[in-house]
């Protein structure tokens, strides 16, 4: 049987990712704080059902990796055959694309981040997150 020949071939660099400014981190991850505790915790997060079979949501927060932002929530597992207590969803992703703004994606039940808000400030991100379906943990 026959070898096959390798060749290099030419990998032109990726593009960097902007980086955020640490003031404009912390002042998002304070909007976004004051939007969970006034608004997402006191619609999604309920006290734990009584015979409790299914997962439910037991708390909500945002968290920065790298140039994302992300809306997380914890869900408790109350299930016998539960693989662990509790797991965590990504809901919303805050992608940071330079000069304080951000491209908005939602978590597909495939698994796939779909973007449907592109080019947005801090405020108009939080408000679709709010508002929009799309973005419900």
């Amino acid at each position: 049987m026959a070898k096959t020949r390798k060749t290099w071939v030419y990998a032109p660099a990726r593009a960097r990712k902007s980086q955020v400014p640490g003031d404009f981190q912390e002042e998002a991850q304070a909007k976004a704080d004051k939007l969970i505790e006034s608004v997402l915790k006191p619609e999604h997060v309920k006290p734990p059902p009584k015979d409790a079979q299914f997962n439910y949501i037991v708390d909500i927060y945002a968290k920065w990796h790298g140039s994302y932002f992300y809306f997380c929530a914890t869900y408790a597992c109350p299930g016998p055959h539960a693989l662990a207590p509790s797991f965590e969803s990504k809901f919303a992703r805050l992608e940071y694309v330079g000069n304080r703004r951000f491209n908005l994606s939602y978590m597909r039940h495939t698994g796939k981040w779909v973007q449907i808000y592109p080019d947005l400030t801090l405020d108009e991100c939080l408000k679709a997150v709010r508002s929009d379906p799309a973005f419900m943990p």
